[in-house]
């Protein structure tokens, strides 16, 4: 709507609404920038962003768990008279031929009597006590939800031990214990010398050459446990010993994987139970329903006496180098040149005799640089790109022979970003997880400590251009 004045000629004049313009004007140039502003934010979250590495020196070490079987040389010891067995020897104990293992009360009142004597209290020595800590840290790391059978194992063992230490504090005052009382017991020594343990499962004569996938099939699987105090027969199954410190796990390997420890010899074993290490010795078993590695030790068996079934890491390499993410290793592919076409000058760069056509369609011989990317001694052959160079080109060489570009090979690399723009790197892989690889330091055509390169090797191409806020 106009405004309108009375001059003083009588003439009505119209002024124009000089606000409402103003404000349509600023209104359009904000819509205008909000606009270009939600388009600039668009396009940044839909363009892949390049994130920089910093290449580290670093080690990585391949490992590998198995669920593996102990094969000891195991002795079952049957009771030679009837009565009641307890346990003097404690279980995991070494003993030697001639030592007290069990004692058999023949009467039945030894319990009895235990009983009623005043054992005192704190009866535990130092080492009793430390050794009862043990066991528990030891049960505690290893416990494991879906073996729920392991609290029982455990229990029992608490159980002897507890009541080979009663028996141990009644054997000091033994010589005064059945005058004028009812006792009548007997003591059973050890006629080897070996680990005691106080349960069979029947694996006890299993020897390498024995194993099989059945060995492996813990639902049939049945560990018996033998219990101080209880009543038992002439020639029961009374404990047992494992006669030789040297023993051996065993478990299922495929072929390639055989090879590989093979070619090891002595393998570094970590046990998850305690996650104590030790080296093993490497042997093969290969029978009619599969491949078995078999891991001989000469120690720490008496950690494990209490267990049939283990698991274990292997623990094969640990290689050193340049540490760089999976995430950043490419492949690229490249003209393979003969050397003999090649020529570097003083100042490193390289070169070949190219044929060019000039501008009025005649041929000549040009100089033109270019460069490599790696150079494969076995073949005689350097890696150049596509960026000078196109298939069918001819090249010539210093004796007048010629050369015609066209074989291809790929690298394994990475992206260096450390120039702004990304330019591949060959790289020699010495070992590779899903996360990380251990890379080849201080190659010819390869990386340095410090580089920096693109943590995602899909994320850039080809000399693109990386910027520092990227």
């Amino acid at each position: 709507m106009k405004r309108q004045e009375e001059n003083e000629s009588g003439k009505i004049l119209s002024f124009p609404q000089k606000k409402s313009k103003s404000i349509t004007i600023f209104f359009i140039l904000f819509c205008g920038v909000l606009l270009y502003g939600v388009i600039v934010m668009i396009n940044y979250l839909r363009t892949t962003h390049t994130v920089r590495y910093q290449v580290v020196e670093g080690s990585l070490a391949s490992s590998t768990i198995y669920r593996a079987i102990a094969v000891r040389d195991e002795k079952i010891i049957s009771n030679p008279t009837a009565g009641y067995v307890n346990f003097i020897a404690r279980e995991g104990q070494r003993v030697a031929v001639g030592d007290l293992v069990y004692l058999v009360d023949e009467s039945g009142n030894l319990s009895d009597y235990i009983e009623a004597q005043s054992l005192g209290e704190n009866t535990l020595t130092d080492k009793e006590l430390a050794d009862f800590r043990t066991d528990i840290i030891n049960f505690v790391h290893s416990y494991d939800n879906t073996d729920f059978d392991s609290v029982y194992d455990f229990k029992y063992s608490l159980k002897n031990t507890v009541s080979k230490l009663a028996n141990t504090k009644l054997l000091n005052n033994m010589d005064g214990a059945t005058n004028g009382s009812s006792l009548t017991f007997k003591y059973i020594y050890s006629g080897n010398t070996g680990i005691v343990a106080y349960w069979y499962d029947g694996y006890e004569q299993l020897k390498f050459d024995d194993i099989n996938k059945d060995c492996f099939n813990e639902k049939d699987y049945n560990k018996t446990q033998l219990l101080s105090n209880e009543l038992r027969g002439i020639d029961e199954q009374i404990y047992k010993l494992s006669l030789d410190d040297d023993w051996s796990i065993v478990f299922p390997v495929d072929e390639a994987f055989a090879e590989e420890l093979l070619e090891e010899d002595y393998v570094l074993v970590k046990f998850l139970k305690n996650q104590d290490e030790s080296w093993g010795k490497v042997n093969i078993l290969h029978n009619a329903d599969g491949i078995y590695a078999q891991l001989t030790f000469t120690n720490s068996m008496i950690s494990f006496v209490d267990e049939r079934y283990l698991d274990v890491e292997l623990l094969l390499k640990n290689e050193s180098g340049l540490k760089i993410p999976s995430s950043a290793i490419a492949e690229k592919e490249f003209f393979l040149i003969d050397s003999n076409y090649v020529t570097e000058d003083e100042n490193g760069d390289y070169g070949v005799a190219m044929q060019v056509y000039n501008e009025d369609g005649s041929k000549s011989v040009s100089v033109v640089k270019l460069e490599v990317y790696y150079y494969d001694a076995n073949i005689g052959a350097y890696y150049v790109d596509e960026s000078v160079l196109s298939a069918g080109d001819l090249l010539f060489g210093t004796d007048q022979t010629t050369f015609v570009v066209k074989e291809r090979g790929t690298l394994i690399g990475v992206y260096n970003i450390n120039k702004g723009y990304a330019d591949f790197k060959q790289i020699t892989i010495l070992y590779q997880n899903e996360e990380y690889a251990i890379v080849k330091s201080n190659t010819t055509y390869g990386l340095r400590v410090y580089d920096y390169i693109a943590l995602d090797a899909d994320t850039v191409d080809d000399d693109q251009f990386i910027s520092k806020s990227n």
